[in-house]
């Protein structure tokens, strides 16, 4: 048993060499309420039956002999995902290990780093919440390196966000042997935007800067070769678009920055100290997958996922095809809802499998920060509550946005739903907050 998708899930599906058939008919294949319409992929992900069943049938193996498993079959299972995951995102077997989360990966990478005072840890005012707030907790920390965070602001253009890029890091005083670490994102949060990431990657190169890439949106939304990219670190979470289980997500490091991984979060048998006597059959520095297959005891199915989620899109079309049809639909559905609400949308160039829409909610100059988020825990009860749905809501540079994720089970009716809810909540914001 190695958790394959079987087929009991899949009877509404074409066979593998007709395309298949998305939208309303594809809702089955997932554990979604009858009446509830899911336009958030992009924040938790949801599980396809057919992968459920899959890690269900895993646990069951698992939990019937779990000595035989974690000891002689885990490993080679995880090698195996490690492998195809590797393949998905072009990278060598031994660059791929997995990591809970992107954030995990994140603090994975900024904790191993050695930080001098003027060393510069460059972000985003757009940076994802908690990569911002670890940026912060390295400069807390003895030696205190600095942060030089570059505004972000949308709708703007590619080719302005890598002009701006280079003359940030230009701008930065250089010294001698100083650090110089950039986070990009691969796709904004929110807004929900995609950054010429490789472009910025090559900039990171040129200008002697280490680059992170949070690509926490990436894997099954993005085609990806990183061999070829090169990135000095990059994470991507895998329950977001690629339909594994929650607390799932890929590390990627190159081996020629391997060594500065130097212990996995946290610190696990594998991981080799200078101090350790250099006897023959032990591991060698610095053992970077070994580190990472056994950081503890934990539950093995979300890394263990991978296998029947990506089994699950082949018989879906593959990747290609599963992102055509969300591109399409989110550039659709974002149009329809601008024309809806009577606002706009953002530009196709920043979008993959996201679209952001203004909302026709104002936000008077000077109101509280506060209130703002007091209203945003309002939307988001209403849109649950009161009309089983969900789209993120959130505000950037002055305007109340929200991001629609465009997946394989929706279609054109679920926006105009979103739509109608969004200008009925937003008619109450506007009359009970007096905006």
């Amino acid at each position: 048993m190695d958790g394959r998708v079987k087929d009991s899930h899949l009877t509404l599906l074409h066979e593998a060499n007709q395309p298949p058939e998305f939208g309303r008919a594809l809702l089955s294949q997932f554990g979604f309420h009858k009446d509830y319409i899911n336009l958030n992929q992009g924040s938790f992900g949801s599980l396809p039956r057919a992968v459920s069943e899959a890690v269900e049938v895993l646990s069951a193996e698992i939990e019937s002999r779990p000595d035989r498993f974690m000891r002689r079959l885990y490993e080679d299972r995880l090698t195996t995902v490690r492998e195809r995951l590797a393949r998905l995102v072009g990278a060598a077997g031994d660059e791929i290990v997995m990591v809970p989360n992107a954030t995990h990966g994140i603090n994975t990478v900024l904790r191993n780093l050695t930080w001098n005072s003027d060393d510069n840890i460059v972000g985003a005012m757009t940076t994802y919440g908690a990569v911002l707030r670890t940026q912060q907790y390295i400069h807390d920390l003895p030696p205190h390196p600095k942060i030089s965070n570059m505004k972000l602001a949308f709708p703007t253009t590619h080719a302005a966000i890598l002009d701006d890029f280079r003359a940030h890091l230009q701008a930065l005083s250089r010294k001698p042997n100083q650090k110089v670490v950039a986070i990009i994102d691969s796709v904004v949060s929110n807004p929900g935007c995609v950054l010429p990431w490789e472009q910025m990657v090559q900039i990171c190169k040129e200008e002697n800067v280490l680059s992170i890439v949070d690509a926490a949106h990436s894997i099954g939304q993005q085609v990806l070769n990183l061999g070829k990219t090169s990135p000095d670190f990059w994470v991507s979470n895998c329950n977001k678009w690629l339909f594994a289980k929650r607390g799932c997500a890929v590390l990627y490091v190159p081996r020629h920055n391997q060594h500065l991984i130097r212990s996995a979060i946290p610190t696990s048998f594998g991981y080799v100290s200078p101090e350790d006597p250099d006897l023959p059959h032990t591991p060698k520095a610095p053992n970077f997958v070994g580190q990472f297959d056994w950081t503890g005891t934990i539950d093995p199915l979300p890394f263990l996922s991978v296998m029947p989620a990506l089994d699950f899109r082949a018989k879906l079309g593959g990747e290609a095809c599963i992102n055509e049809y969300c591109h399409s639909l989110a550039v659709k559905g974002g149009k329809r809802l601008a024309q809806l609400l009577q606002t706009s949308v953002m530009p196709e160039e920043l979008t993959a499998n996201m679209t952001n829409v203004v909302l026709p909610l104002p936000i008077p100059p000077s109101f509280p920060a506060h209130k703002l988020a007091e209203m945003r825990t309002v939307m988001e009860t209403k849109l649950l509550d009161e009309w089983d749905c969900f789209a993120a809501v959130f505000v950037h540079d002055g305007h109340w946005w929200t991001r629609c994720s465009a997946q394989v089970w929706n279609q054109l009716s679920d926006f105009d739903h979103v739509a109608k809810a969004l200008i009925a909540i937003c008619t109450e914001m506007r009359r009970e907050y007096c905006v």
